[in-house]
């Protein structure tokens, strides 16, 4: 298992609080949050388990899904949803967007 599976969890559960938040006020952004933070860790998960171009698929769209994870939170903080996001949450977006783009490019 890599490393940064179980920080992708993590991200997922520190995201529920903000995820019930924008869901309130916007429950089509909700959804889309939700299914992209799904589609990280389950297209990390599928591609632990690929060989070959399909790994590398499956992690370039677990990358996609994890940016577009982070779209939507920039979108929700632009229309007033939520606040800034903390220091640490932004770190393990960070991680996880970092360790991806190693992955996508090889690199381990």
């Amino acid at each position: 298992m890599l490393k940064v599976y179980p920080v992708v969890l993590e991200f997922i559960g520190a995201l529920r609080p903000l995820l019930a938040q924008i869901e309130r006020r916007d429950r089509d952004l909700g959804r889309q949050l939700r299914r992209a933070s799904s589609s990280v860790a389950l297209n990390l998960g599928e591609g632990m388990y690929s060989r070959g171009e399909l790994r590398t698929v499956r992690y370039h769209t677990a990358l996609g899904s994890m940016r577009e994870s982070y779209s939507c939170l920039e979108v929700a903080r632009a229309f007033g949803y939520v606040r800034a996001l903390d220091a640490e949450f932004l770190a393990l977006i960070n991680r996880i967007t970092g360790t991806l783009v190693q992955l996508v490019e090889g690199k381990r």
